[in-house]
């Protein structure tokens, strides 16, 4: 570890050198959003062009200085994957944040950073207020970067986070996301197919807003959050701003399904397995909850609040849809719909959607692994000497990867009881800590109660209580291990 070189193979290369060329042609990507933001805001007459500018000159200039700096292309070892991640997602938080700062003057630099780590990580939480009247640009900006979050959690969790073995992720490893010691060349080709299927649903997504009546830029920027699965409206109202086209929730709810699932699994439906995503065990789970949640949500309202059935019905499976997938849209403040409906947006705070796809939380087939294992050890403990072979699928299920998956609730369960913990130093009360906490590690954006519930947002909260929102949204978006890995001395051992 002297001068912090890696061994890679037979070739010794300085880890600074091989991560400067990576984070410096991610900042320079970066810096073509920002560009494209720009030229948005020099067509509107929007008076945040300069400020965009500004931030694309200094993005690209310093994503060529340490393009410049770096060596050459190596193939790198999985076990400095976790460290380049996680660089990766900081760096590309931070020259993202400039533009907000520049182009929001009463915006601390809490609350940009915040309201970019919330945008990048599809979180959907937000500090401002006012977006009605807010520069397009800005709002633009929001949506981009939702959109950008979107994509790169896809690609980390389809060919990155399988090899790793986080929390079980490795059952979902398949032949071209394999990486047995190094980054294969072959895992891109999955990848150029995920975001095929990423684009086809951005704009399909986009066109149909646009026919239900959105406006062309509400469309676009709605298209992005909602396949990024990220919540970012253009309006303090989040979705309720469209209530009276009640036909764009149920578009919406259909776009955000389809983000919750394994992208993956339409990669292999375009291949000629049409009925691959039916088979799978967590998209049935994942469809069961929601449908059952919804028409419990809309019975309880059609007898205790004298709804009619088709809004109910409307507000409730939408807004189910938005909490499970992590979206974070908002069409009306849900919990003034009961004691009932509060208790189930709190528990389908932790579910999430499933595994390789855009949404955040426990994931499906975590809880339905931990199930297994249950349903495991109650056999054996009528029939001790019996050998019991676990299915999930078509694939076995051996007791490594259900420790695995015990291993990754414990430590996101975990997490969250900490952060909350520290949260209450701050004079929160039980309910925005807790659903604070939650909501940032499962990445799903509104809490509950008066302050951060879906009729209210994070601007009130003390600077210090964000930042580690800000923690919590990043260790959930990473699965947690990622980042906590790095805080342990063994790593940096060898």
């Amino acid at each position: 570890m002297t001068g912090y070189a890696f061994t890679l193979g037979d070739t010794e290369v300085k880890n600074k050198h091989f991560f400067y060329r990576v984070i410096g042609y991610l900042l320079i990507s970066l810096s073509v959003a920002q560009f494209v933001t720009m030229a948005v805001s020099f067509a509107l007459q929007d008076r945040a062009f300069w400020n965009f500018l500004l931030a694309g000159a200094v993005t690209i200039s310093v994503g060529a200085v340490l393009v410049a700096r770096s060596g050459s292309a190596v193939q790198l070892k999985k076990r400095y994957l976790f460290l380049l991640t996680t660089l990766c997602w900081l760096s590309v938080c931070l020259f993202a944040a400039l533009p907000l700062y520049l182009s929001l003057p009463e915006l601390s630099v809490t609350d940009a950073w915040f309201e970019t780590v919330s945008a990048i990580t599809t979180t959907g939480s937000t500090v401002l207020s006012g977006l009605d009247t807010m520069p397009k640009a800005v709002l633009l900006w929001r949506a981009i970067l939702q959109w950008i979050g979107g994509i790169g959690i896809i690609v980390m969790a389809i060919a990155i986070l399988p090899a790793l073995k986080i929390g079980g992720m490795k059952l979902f490893k398949t032949e071209s996301s394999d990486i047995s010691e190094k980054i294969l060349p072959r895992s891109s080709s999955l990848s150029s197919s995920i975001l095929m299927v990423y684009l086809g649903i951005s704009l399909a997504a986009a066109v149909s807003y646009y026919a239900g009546g959105m406006s062309f830029f509400d469309a676009v920027t709605h298209a992005m959050t909602s396949a990024a699965t990220g919540g970012f409206a253009n309006y303090d109202a989040s979705f309720g701003y469209f209530n009276d086209k009640p036909w764009l929730m149920w578009l919406s709810s259909v776009w955000m399904t389809l983000a919750a699932l394994p992208f993956v699994l339409f990669v292999g439906m375009a291949r000629g397995d049409k009925w691959v995503l039916l088979r799978d065990p967590q998209v049935k789970a994942f469809i069961a909850i929601v449908l059952t949640a919804a028409i419990l949500l809309a019975g309880y309202q059609i007898i205790h609040d004298d709804r009619d059935w088709f809004s109910a019905l409307t507000h409730s499976l939408f807004n189910v849809v938005s909490v499970i997938t992590t979206c974070g849209y908002a069409s009306e403040d849900y919990t003034l719909w009961g004691s009932m409906a509060v208790v189930m947006f709190f528990y389908l705070t932790f579910c999430g959607g499933c595994s390789g796809s855009t949404s955040g939380g426990l994931k499906i087939f975590r809880t339905q692994l931990s199930g297994y294992m249950l349903l495991k050890q109650l056999n054996l403990l009528i029939h001790p000497n019996a050998v019991w072979t676990q299915k999930y699928g078509n694939k076995t299920v051996d007791d490594s990867l259900l420790s695995a998956v015990l291993a990754f609730a414990f430590v996101y369960f975990a997490t969250i009881a900490a952060l909350a913990l520290v949260l209450s130093m701050y004079n929160l009360d039980f309910v925005t800590a807790l659903t604070g906490a939650a909501t940032a590690v499962g990445n799903v954006g509104p809490g509950l109660g008066d302050i951060i519930g879906p009729a209210g947002n994070f601007a009130s909260l003390p600077d210090g209580a964000k930042w580690w929102l800000t923690l919590g949204m990043l260790l959930g978006r990473l699965e947690i291990l990622t980042m906590l890995l790095l805080f342990t001395p063994m790593y940096w051992r060898y």
